[in-house]
Protein backbone atom coordinates (compact mmCIF):
# COMPACT_ATOMS: atom_id res chain seq x y z
CA UNK A 1 0.00 0.00 0.00
CA UNK A 2 1.21 3.47 -0.83
CA UNK A 3 2.67 5.11 2.30
CA UNK A 4 0.87 8.43 1.83
CA UNK A 5 -2.48 6.68 1.35
CA UNK A 6 -1.92 4.83 4.61
CA UNK A 7 -1.04 8.12 6.32
CA UNK A 8 -4.23 9.74 5.00
CA UNK A 9 -6.30 6.82 6.28
CA UNK A 10 -4.79 7.07 9.76
CA UNK A 11 -5.24 10.86 9.73
CA UNK A 12 -8.89 10.58 8.68
CA UNK A 13 -9.58 8.00 11.39
CA UNK A 14 -7.97 10.19 14.06
CA UNK A 15 -9.85 13.24 12.78
CA UNK A 16 -13.18 11.38 12.96
CA UNK A 17 -12.39 10.19 16.47
CA UNK A 18 -11.32 13.67 17.60
CA UNK A 19 -14.49 15.23 16.14
CA UNK A 20 -16.63 12.67 17.95
CA UNK A 21 -14.85 13.54 21.20
CA UNK A 22 -14.88 17.29 20.42
CA UNK A 23 -11.11 17.37 20.74
CA UNK A 24 -9.98 18.18 17.20
CA UNK A 25 -8.32 21.48 18.17
CA UNK A 26 -6.41 19.84 21.05
CA UNK A 27 -5.33 16.98 18.80
CA UNK A 28 -4.30 19.46 16.08
CA UNK A 29 -2.10 21.21 18.63
CA UNK A 30 -0.53 17.83 19.47
CA UNK A 31 -0.02 17.05 15.77
CA UNK A 32 1.73 20.38 15.19
CA UNK A 33 3.95 19.59 18.18
CA UNK A 34 4.69 16.14 16.73
CA UNK A 35 5.69 17.57 13.35
CA UNK A 36 8.02 20.23 14.79
CA UNK A 37 9.58 17.82 17.29
CA UNK A 38 10.28 15.21 14.60
CA UNK A 39 11.67 17.83 12.19
CA UNK A 40 14.02 19.24 14.85
CA UNK A 41 15.37 15.91 16.15
CA UNK A 42 17.46 13.65 13.95
CA UNK A 43 17.67 11.16 16.83
CA UNK A 44 13.88 10.90 16.92
CA UNK A 45 13.76 10.48 13.12
CA UNK A 46 16.28 7.64 13.40
CA UNK A 47 14.31 6.03 16.25
CA UNK A 48 11.08 6.10 14.25
CA UNK A 49 12.60 4.66 11.08
CA UNK A 50 14.90 2.08 12.69
CA UNK A 51 13.82 -1.55 12.13
CA UNK A 52 16.31 -2.69 14.80
CA UNK A 53 14.72 -0.89 17.76
CA UNK A 54 11.90 -2.90 19.34
CA UNK A 55 8.33 -1.58 19.34
CA UNK A 56 8.06 -1.41 23.13
CA UNK A 57 11.19 0.77 23.30
CA UNK A 58 9.71 3.09 20.67
CA UNK A 59 6.41 3.20 22.60
CA UNK A 60 8.14 4.15 25.84
CA UNK A 61 10.27 6.79 24.14
CA UNK A 62 7.29 8.35 22.36
CA UNK A 63 5.21 8.28 25.56
CA UNK A 64 8.01 10.10 27.40
CA UNK A 65 8.63 12.64 24.63
CA UNK A 66 4.96 13.47 24.08
CA UNK A 67 3.82 13.14 27.69
CA UNK A 68 0.75 15.24 28.42
CA UNK A 69 -0.70 14.83 24.94
CA UNK A 70 -4.38 14.18 24.34
CA UNK A 71 -5.50 10.55 24.85
CA UNK A 72 -6.35 10.32 21.13
CA UNK A 73 -2.79 11.34 20.21
CA UNK A 74 -1.35 8.82 22.65
CA UNK A 75 -3.61 6.16 21.11
CA UNK A 76 -2.34 7.05 17.65
CA UNK A 77 1.26 6.66 18.79
CA UNK A 78 0.46 3.25 20.26
CA UNK A 79 -1.44 2.03 17.19
CA UNK A 80 1.29 3.15 14.78
CA UNK A 81 3.94 1.31 16.83
CA UNK A 82 1.77 -1.83 17.10
CA UNK A 83 1.07 -1.83 13.35
CA UNK A 84 4.75 -1.18 12.54
CA UNK A 85 3.80 2.10 10.86
CA UNK A 86 5.49 4.47 13.32
CA UNK A 87 7.77 5.73 10.52
CA UNK A 88 4.62 7.39 9.11
CA UNK A 89 4.06 9.46 12.27
CA UNK A 90 5.17 12.81 10.84
CA UNK A 91 3.21 12.25 7.63
CA UNK A 92 0.08 11.23 9.54
CA UNK A 93 0.37 14.33 11.73
CA UNK A 94 0.83 16.58 8.70
CA UNK A 95 -2.17 15.03 6.92
CA UNK A 96 -4.27 15.45 10.08
CA UNK A 97 -3.41 19.16 10.21
CA UNK A 98 -4.34 19.61 6.55
CA UNK A 99 -7.63 17.72 6.94
CA UNK A 100 -8.59 19.63 10.09
CA UNK A 101 -7.78 22.98 8.46
CA UNK A 102 -9.94 22.04 5.47
CA UNK A 103 -12.75 21.07 7.82
CA UNK A 104 -12.57 24.58 9.29
CA UNK A 105 -12.66 26.07 5.77
CA UNK A 106 -8.99 26.94 5.86
CA UNK A 107 -5.95 25.69 4.05
CA UNK A 108 -2.30 25.96 4.89
CA UNK A 109 0.01 26.85 2.05
CA UNK A 110 3.66 25.91 2.44
CA UNK A 111 5.98 28.16 0.46
CA UNK A 112 9.66 27.29 0.16
CA UNK A 113 11.87 30.11 -1.07
CA UNK A 114 15.62 30.69 -1.35
CA UNK A 115 15.32 33.91 0.69
CA UNK A 116 12.63 35.11 3.13
CA UNK A 117 9.47 36.42 1.41
CA UNK A 118 8.64 40.10 1.45
CA UNK A 119 5.26 41.23 2.73
CA UNK A 120 4.15 42.28 -0.76
CA UNK A 121 5.07 38.92 -2.29
CA UNK A 122 3.35 37.04 0.53
CA UNK A 123 0.19 39.10 -0.02
CA UNK A 124 0.25 38.37 -3.79
CA UNK A 125 0.68 34.63 -3.26
CA UNK A 126 -1.99 34.59 -0.57
CA UNK A 127 -4.50 36.33 -2.85
CA UNK A 128 -3.80 33.97 -5.75
CA UNK A 129 -3.96 30.80 -3.62
CA UNK A 130 -7.21 31.93 -1.96
CA UNK A 131 -8.66 32.57 -5.42
CA UNK A 132 -7.61 29.11 -6.66
CA UNK A 133 -8.69 27.06 -3.62
CA UNK A 134 -11.74 29.06 -2.59
CA UNK A 135 -10.71 28.68 1.06
CA UNK A 136 -9.08 30.97 3.56
CA UNK A 137 -5.37 30.24 3.35
CA UNK A 138 -2.49 30.88 5.72
CA UNK A 139 1.07 30.70 4.45
CA UNK A 140 4.06 29.16 6.14
CA UNK A 141 7.40 30.18 4.63
CA UNK A 142 10.44 27.92 4.73
CA UNK A 143 13.79 29.18 3.52
CA UNK A 144 15.90 26.65 1.60
CA UNK A 145 18.90 28.06 -0.25
CA UNK A 146 19.30 24.82 -2.26
CA UNK A 147 16.41 25.78 -4.55
CA UNK A 148 18.64 28.66 -5.74
CA UNK A 149 15.71 30.96 -6.60
CA UNK A 150 12.01 30.98 -7.33
CA UNK A 151 9.63 29.13 -5.02
CA UNK A 152 7.83 25.88 -4.31
CA UNK A 153 4.19 26.20 -3.25
CA UNK A 154 2.28 23.33 -1.68
CA UNK A 155 -1.39 23.58 -0.66
CA UNK A 156 -2.96 20.29 0.37
CA UNK A 157 -2.24 17.82 -2.42
CA UNK A 158 -1.37 20.49 -4.98
CA UNK A 159 2.25 21.44 -5.56
CA UNK A 160 3.70 24.05 -7.89
CA UNK A 161 7.47 24.00 -8.30
CA UNK A 162 8.81 27.20 -9.85
CA UNK A 163 12.29 26.85 -8.40
CA UNK A 164 15.43 27.40 -10.42
CA UNK A 165 16.82 24.09 -9.14
CA UNK A 166 13.81 22.28 -10.64
CA UNK A 167 14.23 24.07 -13.97
CA UNK A 168 17.95 23.17 -14.05
CA UNK A 169 17.11 19.52 -13.32
CA UNK A 170 14.54 19.55 -16.15
CA UNK A 171 17.11 20.95 -18.58
CA UNK A 172 19.65 18.37 -17.40
CA UNK A 173 17.16 15.51 -18.00
CA UNK A 174 16.27 16.82 -21.44
CA UNK A 175 19.93 17.20 -22.35
CA UNK A 176 20.77 13.69 -21.08
CA UNK A 177 17.81 12.13 -22.93
CA UNK A 178 18.77 13.81 -26.21
CA UNK A 179 22.25 12.27 -26.28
Amino acid sequence: MNESRAAVRYAKAILDLSIDNKANDAVEKDMRNLVTTIEESTELQELLSSPVIKGDVKKKALAAIFKGSNAITEGLLSILVDNKRVALLKEVATKYIILNERLKGQDVGYVTTAVPMTGALEKKILTKVTEITGNKVTLENTVDASIIGGFILRVGDLQYDASIANKLNTIKREFTNSL
